[in-house]
């Protein structure tokens, strides 16, 4: 009788525990790394605030170590600050010098290095055009054209509490279009480079537009009337969102007649906030397909607000037709973004199934290395358009 009772006992024991293994087995699945066929995982490489480009040294163990941390993209600047960060004949032309005057860039070719050495690790390099058309009015560019920038109603050109005392290049001005042009189709042509990438300076803030160049030219396309004074007049606003629309059209056409395979993506703000203060639509790119990939710069302390800006309308449209990965903030210069709030945003956009995710920017990552390996355990590719793209809004847990 005993030896019954404990073989009911044992048999009762072992039921129970199977029953509690089954119980946290879902939890545990969940909370395991689900592998993924493709993944944007892309980090901006700045010469601002930032010493990863300054060193051949330095760049090259950035980049290994990004390989390593199964990262894929790298998005370097080539043009920040009114210069070039490659020899560029172009930019020798135009400006009177071929490369960035900082001393420790000089006889190098930064880009060569950054495409040589990241193909060689399986990472493809997007050149990020970042200043767009911003320049320093102290810039050897802005001293040589002058009749290039474009002004308030005022006539003022700077805007106060600018640190480095930006202009703005004129967009409706043929020479500007013309070199910005030039500048896209010679790092096409000269480099092995896998894309090119636009971001939110691309762009002209609202206030601006009141040169005699553009009041000219507005005059002649509208029957002799002056622009309006209101610089958020509608028409005004939709005029001039379109000249910028017709100089990303040339853009797009200068990358595709000489390399089609080379991918033209962007990286703006989200799209009401884009044109309503720099005339940025961004949305009418994408739907006459000058754009192929889009990344979202969602810079954002909270999680709630985060989440509300990936989920718009507007987003679910754009992911249908091609990717869309998240930006995200991993911090400022010696301000890093606290790791468990990167996670959680990460952990947002695998949920709702984007394309990926890059970060502003590599000086940034800090010393965190295991918690992105953690988060990218494995390597992927990234997304291919060129192989057909069906977008999803499905999350994909990882």
């Amino acid at each position: 009788m005993k030896g019954k009772r404990q073989a009911w006992f044992m048999t009762l024991f072992s039921l129970c525990m199977a029953i509690v293994l089954l119980l946290h087995l879902p939890l545990q699945v969940a909370s395991q790394p689900h592998p993924v066929e493709t993944e944007v995982r892309g980090v901006w490489l700045t010469n601002v605030d930032s010493d990863v480009l300054f060193s051949r040294d330095r760049l090259s163990k950035a980049l290994q170590r990004l390989a390593k941390l199964n990262f894929n993209t790298v998005y370097p600047t080539v043009w920040n600050r009114g210069y070039t960060l490659y020899p560029s004949s172009v930019a020798e032309r135009t400006i009177g010098r071929a490369l960035d005057p900082n001393p420790k860039l000089k006889g190098r070719d930064v880009l060569a290095e950054i495409v040589q050495q990241s193909h060689q690790q399986g990472l493809s390099v997007i050149p990020w055009f970042e200043f767009g058309l911003k320049a320093p009015a102290n810039s050897d560019l802005i001293r040589r054209h002058p009749d290039w920038i474009t002004y308030r109603r005022n006539s003022r050109r700077i805007s106060k509490g600018n640190k480095y005392n930006q202009v703005w290049l004129n967009p409706f001005h043929p020479m500007v279009q013309r070199f910005i042009v030039n500048l896209v189709a010679e790092i096409v042509l000269k480099y092995d480079i896998d894309g090119i990438q636009i971001d939110d300076h691309f762009s002209l803030p609202i206030d601006l537009g009141y040169d005699t160049f553009t009041t000219r030219l507005y005059q002649r396309e509208n029957g002799g009337k002056k622009p309006p004074a209101n610089p958020r007049h509608p028409q005004w606003m939709r005029w001039r969102a379109n000249k910028i629309t017709q100089l990303m059209t040339q853009i797009y056409q200068a990358v595709k007649t000489r390399r089609p395979d080379c991918l033209v993506t962007l990286a703006p703000n989200a799209h009401e906030y884009a044109y309503n203060t720099s005339l940025q639509d961004w949305r009418t790119w994408e739907k006459k397909g000058l754009v192929e990939e889009v990344v979202l710069q969602v810079y954002r302390d909270d999680l709630k607000t985060f989440v509300k800006e990936i989920e718009h309308p507007e987003i679910k449209a754009v992911r249908s037709r091609i990717p869309v990965s998240i930006g995200i903030l991993a911090g400022l210069k010696k301000r890093p973004t606290p790791m468990k709030r990167i996670e959680q945003q990460v952990q947002a956009v695998r949920n709702r199934g984007f394309a990926g995710v890059s970060f502003f920017f590599y000086e940034s990552l800090g010393d965190r290395d295991s918690a992105f390996q953690s988060m990218f355990p494995n390597t992927v590719a990234r997304p291919q358009i060129s192989h057909g793209w069906a977008g999803t809004t499905q999350g994909v847990k990882q």
